[in-house]
């Protein structure tokens, strides 16, 4: 693997494209191929054999699209400072925007033939591998303009995701949140990459100047995140009043073909669930004999003489070990990931902020994260490693039309592989303080995946009724909100420090159309997941396999039924946030509190 002067892996992007020259050829191929597709427009419904052709040209044209994409946007990503990477990227969603429109024809034209003749194409063995594919544009009519309208639309794409572009340059590029000195008076930057480091200090002091060196920052341009969510939740909410759905919310969902009932079930059944929160934040309190918890003291680790360092080679070794009840199938492709240079893994100034998983049907399923060698790192490893197996699977499972699983799923399987590192942690530890650091850590990661990822989710569903009602997204108006909801959901053993009102200018995810609430759905499934594999039932591990394997060749809900969960219910939900109150147990007892 591709080390770096700090032995830390960096990803190898040269079987996606050797260079740029090599990807500047693959993008001039872009117009012909819309070309090629678009002279399909008119003959849709000759017959079966036409649409296959022109189904065929649409994916051959996607899959190069996401190829170009892909090697964008991770070029970009790795250093979003050098302004080839940028100018690069620009160039080719400037293309797509161009372009879009030719595109345009294919689903109003497809929904304009006769119901009678589809249903007869739709019964031909040369219209079989796609059937599913065509059902479900078929099913998405009532939400599909006219062509001269969807046209439009495509034009107007580029332009739409300017206020996330100008969040991401803000916030990941130009935001300066200047030096801290840590316990030995030693200047260190405060960086997205840093934070969380600082945060965990045992220090009160040093996470309480950093918590406030971040956020004097984005106090300072508080209007214009303001501004740019303002922008981001109108677009979501003017296209799906465009598209005729009734809400943002049921828009969103829709691709993912679940109910609103799902989104509102969890809010609420984390809401009953408050109360095994707050009584994790007194123990917590009294843990750390502080007279009220504040936001900053919800990071550090309870028992930070327990904390240890690793080693990437040790953090990929835990990751190994944690996922062999997977089996042999599972250990052998997860080694590709390391001998194939899938990660990107040193902080870097102007790098992207935070950690994913990213790639397309031709490409390897990269990690892109800053590992600093605490135990946060290495169960971030394990999660991204979660997705990029995932994605893998689908792709080497499903064909091309099928692979790219479905949003609502897609943290499933990364939660799964935390969960499996904390129990071989836990299984392989006798001390009972680093018992208790891993009771205490695997506490904080429910509470940061379902509790506060669920706290996002219904500040992102205000924001949206909010903005269907007419009214502005202000920075006032979404500090105060911000500041109501933190207070709901930590209650009263917490005293918040004021500056916690702006957390929600940070927050990413906020851009994304309605995405937090996965994670929360995700952990969920996760818990029960985990704890399957771990019984050592082969059918049990096989129907988990299968879920890695199915991509969206069934709806989300059915895939997860079929791997043993339910959540058209709120029973994973209350399941896991009852498992939560065994694990605070669990900490008290190691503690003996």
């Amino acid at each position: 693997m591709k080390k770096t002067e700090k032995n830390l892996p960096v990803w190898d992007l040269t079987p996606l494209y050797a260079d740029p020259e090599a990807w500047q050829r693959d993008f001039d191929r872009i117009r012909g191929k819309t070309a090629e597709f678009a002279a399909f427009r008119g003959t849709l419904g000759q017959s079966p054999a036409q649409l296959r052709k022109a189904i065929e040209s649409s994916l051959e044209l996607d899959r190069l699209v996401e190829k170009v994409y892909v090697y964008s946007h991770l070029t970009l990503d790795q250093d979003t400072s050098v302004d080839s990477s940028r100018a690069r990227h620009g160039k080719l969603q400037a293309l797509l925007a161009e372009l879009s429109p030719q595109e345009a024809f294919f689903v109003p034209e497809l929904l304009k033939i006769p119901e009678a003749q589809m249903q007869k194409f739709l019964k031909s063995k040369l219209l079989a591998p796609y059937r599913r594919y065509l059902k479900e544009i078929l099913e998405e009519k009532p939400h599909v303009l006219s062509e001269p309208e969807e046209k439009l639309l495509g034009a107007f794409s580029n332009l739409l995701h300017l206020p996330g572009e100008f969040f991401e340059a803000l916030n990941d590029t130009d935001l300066d949140f200047g030096f801290v000195r840590d316990e030995k008076g030693k200047r260190q930057p405060v960086t997205h990459g840093t934070y969380r480091v600082l945060m965990e200090s045992s220090s009160r002091e040093l996470r309480k100047r950093t918590f406030h060196k971040l956020y004097r920052a984005y106090r300072q341009f508080r209007n214009t995140f303001a501004a740019a969510l303002d922008g981001t939740v109108r677009r979501h909410t003017v296209s799906a009043t465009v598209r005729h759905h009734t809400c943002a919310l049921e828009a969103a969902l829709s691709a993912d073909r679940v109910p609103e009932s799902v989104y509102r079930n969890l809010i609420a059944s984390v809401h009953e669930k408050l109360p095994a929160f707050h009584d994790y934040l007194e123990l917590r309190r009294r843990i750390l004999k502080l007279d009220a918890l504040d936001m900053y003291d919800i990071y550090n680790p309870l028992l930070p003489g327990c904390r240890k360092s690793y080693t990437f080679g040790q953090a990929a070794e835990l990751v190994r070990n944690a996922v062999a009840p997977l089996g042999r199938e599972y250990g052998q492709i997860l080694e590709k990931a390391f001998e194939q240079h899938w990660i990107d893994a040193p902080e870097r100034k102007g790098k992207r902020s935070g950690a994913y998983s990213s790639g397309c049907f031709d490409s390897f399923p990269y990690v892109l994260m800053t590992f600093k060698g605490n135990l946060n790192d290495v169960f971030t490893l394990a999660h991204e490693l979660g997705h990029s197996m995932h994605t893998y699977f689908s792709n080497h499972t499903q064909p091309y039309v099928y692979a790219d699983y479905k949003i609502f799923v897609a943290e499933v399987a990364s939660t799964t592989n935390e969960i499996l590192l904390f129990e071989h942690l836990l299984e392989n530890s006798s001390d009972p303080r680093f018992r208790a650091y891993l009771f205490g850590h695997m506490a904080d990661e429910i509470r940061g995946t379902i509790y506060r990822q669920t706290m996002f989710a219904e500040f992102e569903l205000f924001m949206h009724e909010t903005v269907e009602k007419g009214l502005p997204l202000t920075a006032e108006l979404l500090s105060e909100k911000y500041r109501e909801l933190n207070q709901l959901y930590h209650g009263p053993r917490i005293s918040p420090d004021p500056d916690i009102a702006l957390e929600w200018a940070r927050i990413p995810h906020f851009h994304y159309n309605f995405y937090v609430y996965k994670y929360a759905t995700g952990m969920s499934a996760a818990l029960k997941l985990a704890q399957n594999i771990r019984s050592g039932d082969p059918a049990l591990r096989e129907a988990y396999l299968g879920f890695l394997k199915a991509g969206s060749s069934k709806d989300v809900l059915d895939i997860m039924k079929d791997a043993g969960v339910d959540l058209s219910t709120p029973e994973p939900v209350c399941a896991a946030l009852d498992r939560f109150g065994e694990i605070v147990k669990s900490l008290r007892a190691e503690l003996k509190l």
